[in-house]
């Protein structure tokens, strides 16, 4: 006995409607995932700003128990101003140059371009 056209028609719209709802959940688990990072970003960010108000308010009373990470995050911060400034200062001579003419000016609102219409006030550029 074989199958009928029917049959295989039925089994291929099974397999395309499983396929597309695998692909459903997929986006949806993709969706979940990229919100789960953005909320962890979220936390991180006002742990940060916790951490600075907290080194900044208690400046000179710093507990023991975060001595050490304090002071990590102060020697980092000596090491990218040095840093910064070691950067080659690259000086690049003063160069006037006159302004290439645009285009067209608009005989409405006066901007130009080289477009048929203005990107200002959208009139048409007029011939100049």
């Amino acid at each position: 006995m074989g199958f009928s056209f029917d049959e295989l028609t039925k089994k291929a719209k099974d397999v395309a409607s499983m396929a597309a709802d695998r692909t459903k959940d997929a986006a949806e688990q993709v969706k979940i995932n990229v919100a789960i990072a953005g909320e962890q970003r979220e936390i991180e960010k006002n742990y940060r700003i916790i951490g600075e108000w907290f080194v900044n308010e208690f400046e000179g009373e710093i507990p023991e128990a975060v001595k050490e990470t304090v002071e990590a995050v102060n020697t980092s911060k000596a090491k990218i101003a040095e840093l910064e400034a070691s950067r080659p200062v690259k000086e690049e001579p003063a160069v006037e140059e006159e302004p290439a003419p645009v285009g067209k000016k608009c005989p409405i609102c006066g901007a130009e371009s080289d477009s048929k219409f203005c990107p200002q006030c959208g009139a048409p550029m007029g011939e100049e």
